[in-house]
């Protein structure tokens, strides 16, 4: 019988991941990783997955991760913010902790597979005479949390199990009913892995601003502003690369090409596209987030969902924030130059038509349409037809 270790969160989806390999006739044994910060509520988790272990009929065991996690996720996330960037714990954490930290355990428990109970789907399959592990979204659209994953190895992916990446939500659920398991009802967890069900403006609030507090200005750019059309105007004549190189530059904000409107309490709590807590009204329209400055602690802000200096179409990556899914996917890139494929800048989103020039230090991934606030710190993941093949890091 092939053993297993599965990674129960407390919720239903961990949950029935857990009872269908049961159900297929493995050896199953979950574990609860235990965070113990000031924000997670492990007590109640835990004891939820205790419970269902309990229901399934299957040992059960808490690993105390809290000192590991702070480490490589809470204080990198913080750093990360005081950076300048907008990261993503939540890939950081399933390369680092969710699939590291299980391979490790599945060795001393004796475990053929470790698996999880994250909606996507993995298929073995032969390229250039070796069997190797692709990963795809989830049947659920709604619920595909390939994005996540994209910076798993081969190894990592060979040893690891997704039962859910064939169901719909709704049928997950119906299956947690069928078998009473106690948190069939349960509500879906959101936000930030290391957080639980503390918002990240808490987080903030009570970490980065805490020992950051310094007051800035607010400073409104129009959208008529001549650093777009400057911009624009530049573009005639040039060749493709070249458009793309000038497109991809940041746009340099200062002063003299806005108004202050008002004052923030931390450059470092905001990110681009941000529309909340700036605390300022009368404004015919919404104000959202364009850019900020660190050392002058000052936050642009631009009137409007549609202002132009919260889209882009152009953005520049170096070679080395490049991360293949299987190292000699890259030969496609190298034999078809440019290349069309699919990305993606979040999670939820919808893919998004690209195209890859190569050159000398890099690539340059040009969006058919322009993309809302694309931020540093992000990962853009990159499928081809339906296929997660890298993923790239935004700096």
């Amino acid at each position: 019988m092939k053993r297993v270790i599965i990674g129960l969160s407390g919720g239903v989806d961990s949950s029935v991941a857990a009872l269908i390999l049961k159900q297929k006739g493995y050896y199953v044994i979950g574990i609860y990783l235990k965070n113990n910060n000031s924000f997670c509520n492990w007590e109640e988790e835990s004891l939820s997955a205790l419970m269902v272990s309990q229901q399934i009929g299957i040992p059960f065991y808490i690993i105390d991760i809290t000192n590991y996690y702070k480490k490589l996720i809470g204080d990198f996330t913080i750093n990360e913010y005081l950076g300048g960037r907008t990261p993503n714990p939540d890939v950081l954490c399933n390369n680092k902790i969710k699939f590291n930290l299980f391979l490790k355990h599945s060795i001393i428990l004796k475990a053929d597979y470790i698996a999880t109970g994250h909606y996507v789907r993995k298929k073995q399959a032969d390229f250039a005479g070796k069997t190797i592990s692709k990963l795809f979204p989830a049947l659920d659209n709604k619920k595909d949390q390939s994005y996540f994953l994209c910076k798993l190895n081969q190894f990592q992916l060979k040893k690891t199990l997704f039962p859910l990446g064939e169901f719909k939500k709704e049928q997950v659920r119906k299956i947690a009913k069928s078998a009473n398991l106690i948190n069939a009802n349960k509500k879906d967890s959101q936000g930030i892995c290391f957080l639980g069900k503390v918002k990240f403006a808490t987080f903030i609030k009570s970490t980065i601003l805490k020992k950051n507090e310094t007051f800035g200005q607010i400073i409104l750019i129009g959208k008529n502003c001549k650093l777009y059309k400057n911009r624009d105007q530049l573009l005639f004549g040039l060749s493709t690369l070249d458009k793309l190189e000038l497109l991809s530059k940041k746009i340099k904000y200062n002063q003299k090409f806005g108004k202050t409107i008002g004052y923030h309490e931390g450059v470092y709590s905001f990110t681009k596209g941000q529309r909340k807590g700036m605390k300022i009204g009368g404004l015919r329209k919404p104000i959202f987030v364009i850019e900020k400055d660190l050392k002058k602690h000052i936050l642009y802000v631009g009137l409007g969902n549609d202002h132009p200096g919260l889209y882009s179409s152009v953005i520049f990556i170096r070679t080395k924030y490049i991360y293949w899914i299987y190292k000699k996917y890259k030969n496609i890139f190298y034999q078809s130059n440019p290349l069309k494929l699919y990305a993606k800048i979040r999670s939820r989103q919808i893919f998004q038509v690209v195209t890859l020039h190569k050159v000398n230090k890099g690539v340059y991934i040009y969006f058919h349409f322009p993309q809302r606030a694309i931020t540093e710190g992000q990962y853009i993941v990159w499928y081809l037809r339906n296929e997660l093949i890298a993923s790239c890091l935004y700096i």
